[in-house]
């Protein structure tokens, strides 16, 4: 059998990011990708020229009709919105036995805005608590906790600060510093640093969508948290060295990099 993995998140019309990357990443790695659509952007490499976020029944129902019939061996979410599609999608979560992989998307690679800011304490209190791996780049955790990361030692106090929101394991992504990139996993009780080489290649369009929807694919097939990660991080680092041109702006990460090297 292989694998049902479901994203939840918003459309990039440029391809890049968004449930066209989550689903370029499930193929890739093997498992059968679905989505429930949160959102529709006109999207492209220099940035989001316009979001329109979808009703809350229509991504209910969305949702129920992919889960109650095929069924899910993992979820990611992505761009939610709103508070209102938060608060449905956690507890549409809650209720299905599955593990999650929330992204806790607050803008784009751009700058560009993709979460109302009425939705952040709904992202703490609903949605967090219903995730298995949460996992935030620096941005990310400013905006939901306040703590501002500038070195690597500081990684643990912002693990501490997403934890303290009830996921089961928090990934706090380091990309954003000088150096190495550098990731830390933890549960709270252990700690996994993932470290992989920088890449000098701007075009990394997508990369935070393609991690989440990598982890999720490896729980789906079976794999524990640390496991899972280190398989993500593998893929992504892989992605990002070959990540490509597009348009006038910043291009997206190359998610079927393994298939051209293999040519």
């Amino acid at each position: 059998m292989i694998p049902n993995v479901l994203t939840v998140a918003g459309s990039d019309s440029g391809g890049g990011a968004g449930i066209q990357a989550d689903l370029k990443t499930m193929l890739a790695l093997g498992v059968h990708g679905m989505s429930v659509v949160t959102a529709v952007t006109a999207q492209n490499s220099l940035g989001v020229q316009g979001a329109w976020e979808l009703p809350v029944e229509a991504v209910r129902a969305q949702y129920r009709s992919v889960v109650d019939d095929i069924g899910v061996q993992a979820v990611k979410t992505g761009m939610l919105a709103s508070a209102e599609l938060v608060e449905e999608v956690a507890g549409l979560l809650a209720g299905t036995d599955a593990p999650a992989v929330v992204d806790p998307v607050g803008v784009s690679k751009h700058g560009d805005s993709l979460l109302a800011a009425s939705a952040l304490d709904s992202v703490r209190t609903k949605l967090l608590p219903v995730a298995t791996v949460a996992t935030p780049n620096l941005d990310e955790v400013a905006q939901l906790t306040g703590v501002r990361v500038e070195s690597e030692e500081q990684l643990r106090r912002a693990a501490a600060a997403v934890l303290a929101y009830g996921p089961r394991w928090v990934l706090i992504k380091g990309g954003h510093l000088p150096g190495d990139a550098v990731d830390l996993l933890t549960d709270g009780s252990e700690e996994h640093w993932l470290r992989a080489p920088r890449h000098d290649n701007r075009h990394t369009h997508g990369t935070g969508c393609t991690l989440a929807s990598a982890i999720a694919s490896q729980l789906a097939k079976g794999r524990s948290v640390p496991e899972a990660v280190a398989a993500a991080k593998e893929y992504v680092t892989g992605a990002v060295a070959a990540g490509f041109a597009l348009g006038g702006g910043i291009g997206p990460v190359d998610h079927g990099w393994r298939f051209r090297g293999d040519a």
